[in-house]
């Protein structure tokens, strides 16, 4: 997705400094070109050389370099990338650009510069909540500046909350988001996929077959069209799609306090196969084996997360799409699914014995809503998923 895009990356002064090396690195990985200035401040955490050697080119520090400013220098690496990309934004630098100062290289790329801008902040959370900060957070977003992050966590001084540079993968997804053009673009769509995993005991847990790979190539397909993607998922057995904000869970109740958290969006794809139940006291020791007693495992319901977020009186998504994996009267049931939920629509498919859909690569799928069922032939799940993207495209345009 970021195949021939130039990014010009400003690296400030701060610990976060040396997660801009991973970030160029994921960055090339994916095809984009990466022109790096370093700040002064910058050195002192991350050396030219080791940027220059993962970005393959020259790294700009100096405002007044001779032969670079013969050609007004500045001005040019301001004008010829696709993105611009401060990571880690320091308190200082954000500063500097809600003020219009330009008294060093970074600085004045930043004031010169008419290509759009990206911003991951990195700072001591004191830092980040001052109302100076906010000030300057607030006057950059109304300039049209977008913002990765900061995460919470601990910081290298020892105290915890917000601050932390978002990570390199999260960078690269905002990055490929700002850059992906499409009928989706500005749409926010969640995603569920995956199995969920519900403990009996530290080593034992309760499942299903799901691999992930039909949520997967959904997210990815309206990742294509330019949607934002919220990619909830279980743990699959399939990597999670390029250019989303991947959020990993283990249990069904982690699922729904991620898709609680994630909402408001546009549509939401609940693809994940959920489970229906959980062990209600799962051991906190594993179980041992006895000749004489079995061990009884008592049961409890797992939430339902699909109706939760479909008839919800507040946040319900404009487009909620439910999945139906059945083993008979597949058409019947999902019908019924779809009613008794209040989802939008359903995509039914059989999964019965022999079908190979569990793990496999094609998939047949029924889409079922108000108006009736759309029979799609078989096809491989990447196919399945550009054609349900197109669709919900169409529906949200």
């Amino acid at each position: 997705m970021l195949t021939g895009k130039h990014i010009l990356l400003i690296i400030g002064g701060g610990i976060a400094a040396f997660k801009s090396l991973d970030l160029i690195r994921r960055l090339r990985e994916r095809g984009a070109l990466v022109t790096p200035v370093l700040s002064k401040a910058g050195e002192a955490f991350v050396t030219p050389l080791s940027v220059s050697a993962l970005a393959g080119t020259k790294v700009y520090g100096d405002l007044f370099d001779l032969t670079d400013e013969a050609e007004m220098g500045h001005i040019r690496l301001s004008r010829v990338a696709d993105l611009v990309v401060v990571a880690p934004a320091t308190a200082d630098l954000m500063a500097k650009m809600a003020g219009g100062l330009a008294n060093d290289l970074a600085s004045t790329l930043l004031l010169a510069t008419d290509t759009p801008v990206l911003i991951a902040p990195a700072m001591n959370v004191r830092m980040w909540d001052h109302p100076a900060t906010q000030r300057n957070l607030a006057t950059l977003r109304n300039d049209g500046v977008d913002v990765v992050g900061p995460n919470s966590g601990d910081m290298a001084c020892g105290e915890f909350g917000p601050g932390r540079m978002a990570d390199p993968l999260e960078i690269v997804a905002a990055i490929a988001a700002r850059l992906t053009t499409g009928p989706l673009v500005g749409k926010r769509i969640l995603v569920t996929s995956g199995p969920t995993h519900e403990p009996i005991d530290p080593v034992r847990y309760i499942a299903n077959r799901s691999s992930g790979a039909q949520g997967t190539a959904i997210a990815q397909a309206l990742a294509s069209l330019g949607a934002e993607v919220i990619f909830v998922t279980g743990p699959a057995d399939v990597a999670p799609p390029e250019g989303v904000e991947v959020i990993r869970v283990q249990t069904a109740q982690e699922m729904l306090g991620a898709v609680e958290d994630a909402l408001p969006v546009d549509a939401g794809v609940f693809a994940a196969a959920v489970a229906d139940w959980r062990v209600a006291d799962a051991s906190d020791r594993k179980l041992k084996k006895s000749k004489d007693v079995m061990p009884r495992l008592e049961f409890a319901e797992n939430p339902d997360i699909l109706r939760q977020v479909a008839q919800a009186a507040e946040n319900r998504p404009r487009l909620v799409i439910g999945f139906a994996a059945e083993t008979h009267d597949v058409i019947e049931n999902a019908t019924a699914k779809r009613l008794r939920k209040g989802c939008d629509w359903i995509v039914a498919n059989d999964v019965s014995t022999g079908s190979g859909v569990m793990g496999g690569t094609e998939n047949t799928v029924i889409v079922i809503d108000d108006k009736g069922c759309e029979n799609w032939p078989k096809m491989s799940k990447t196919e399945v998923a550009k054609r349900l993207a197109d669709r919900i495209s169409q529906a949200l345009a």
